[in-house]
């Protein structure tokens, strides 16, 4: 097959395909990730009109290599920072400008991968006991005196074994092995295929990509494997193509490639932000699974419940009763434009429901290109006041790490 033609745009940006640039295979992929409010394909009379939403990323199809870079709030050269504090990973040694590739995204996030897994490779892999049943010529283990009767008749010229032996074919690096080879597929980097390819026949690779999911989801980590972390988090983003769990739902999309929501990117570096901001201050997150929220009953249906993205419990002036802060992450350009009469709305629901009396309070958490930004609304009625919501635009030129100073100085 000829060498895909590349075509890049930006966050919300277009481009015109004709209608030989797309097989048939390659506009059901992409109806599939339009439902799912990733990008949208529309007809027209000449061509293909393509328009990418809030998603960056690449997306591999038969004829095209389709990449949309980060425009609106994050820039390139800072997407590898941000994601990896999102995730809580170590920002890897490949976390350089979104431009200094042709594939951006995909490269960078295969990189990442290497760099871990070769890290793992100096330190050596991981090993624990794993049974397995053989059949050897001298006894090793234990005899399997059923499988010996039942199959040899007796004869000793061959032994049906059980042993029990430490090995590293074990699920955390299998795994791994799954995500070198996906990632091995999406590389354009002629020398990172290589890395790649030379390091993927030192792991073991899991029977399909979807047990190697299944096995990631169920994983659970003690200081035997908690070195694993940062490589398991870029071993789940390239085999979910581009979706993590608590990040991103796996859609499962089937087209090959990496694509990355950035609302949810911005819901999880907001949770952090949020977390770290407040804690030296005296205060914490309150843990998603501690209350129902805010519920609605009565309507028809089932009794429906929601909650802010995040719960801040800060010390307040009874020890007893701490104030409750709901905190919103918005990807949108508050930055430019008044907060819409839905998000006051859905903010002042929020204060009502964890503040008390006229302490009614909420906060907005928007990415700003250039600089930190608070701005206070106070929301009054005919009988007085409503409550205030703080709308705070992150700095998302800087390292996510000198956000959290700033977060807590106004909130704390």
């Amino acid at each position: 097959m000829p060498d895909r033609i590349p075509i890049r745009l930006g966050e919300y940006e277009s481009a015109q395909l004709g209608f030989d640039q797309l097989t048939a295979r390659d506009v059901d992929h992409l109806h599939t990730l339009q439902a799912r409010g990733c990008l949208s394909l529309v007809p027209e009379r000449t061509g293909w009109r393509i328009k990418a939403d809030a998603t960056v990323g690449v997306l591999v199809l038969d004829r095209i290599r389709l990449v949309i870079s980060p425009k609106f709030a994050i820039p390139g050269e800072q997407l590898m920072s941000w994601l990896a504090y999102a995730l809580g990973t170590p920002v890897p040694a490949t976390a350089r400008r979104w431009a200094t590739g042709p594939d951006g995204y995909a490269d960078l996030i295969a990189a990442a991968l290497l760099d871990a897994c070769e890290r793992l490779l100096r330190e050596g892999l991981r090993r624990d006991y794993v049974r397995r049943r053989s059949v050897e010529p001298v006894l090793r283990g234990r005899l399997d005196i059923v499988a010996q009767a039942t199959r040899r008749y007796g004869q000793l010229d061959q032994l049906h074994v059980r042993t029990f032996d430490r090995e590293a074919d074990i699920w955390d690096n299998r795994v791994l092995g799954s995500a070198l080879r996906a990632a091995l597929g999406m590389a354009s980097s002629p020398d990172l295929a290589r890395a790649l390819h030379g390091i993927g026949g030192a792991f073991p690779q899991a029977p399909t990509p979807a047990a190697a999911l299944r096995a990631l989801d169920r994983t659970r980590y003690t200081r035997l494997n908690a070195r694993y972390r940062p490589a398991h988090a870029w071993a789940r983003l390239l085999l979910r193509g581009g979706g993590v769990t608590d990040l991103l739902s796996d859609h499962g999309a089937t087209a090959e490639g990496l694509l990355l929501a950035m609302p949810a990117l911005w819901e999880a570096v907001v949770r952090r932000l949020g977390t770290e901001a407040v804690g030296p201050y005296g205060g914490h997150a309150v843990p998603g699974e501690s209350g129902v929220g805010i519920t609605v009953r009565g309507d028809l249906g089932n009794v429906s419940a929601f909650r802010p993205d995040l719960v801040l419990s800060l010390p307040g002036q009874d020890a007893a009763h701490p104030t409750l802060l709901p905190v919103d992450a918005k990807y949108k350009r508050y930055d430019r434009l008044g907060v819409s009469a839905a998000d006051v709305h859905q903010l002042l629901t929020y204060g009502s429901g964890y503040g008390s009396g006229n302490a009614a309070s909420a906060v907005i958490i928007h990415p700003r290109p250039g600089g930190h930004a608070h701005r206070t609304l106070h929301v009054g009625g005919p009988q007085g006041r409503l409550g205030v919501i703080h709308v705070l635009g992150v700095d998302t030129h800087a390292l996510p790490q000198e956000a959290t100073g700033w977060i807590g100085s106004v909130l704390g």
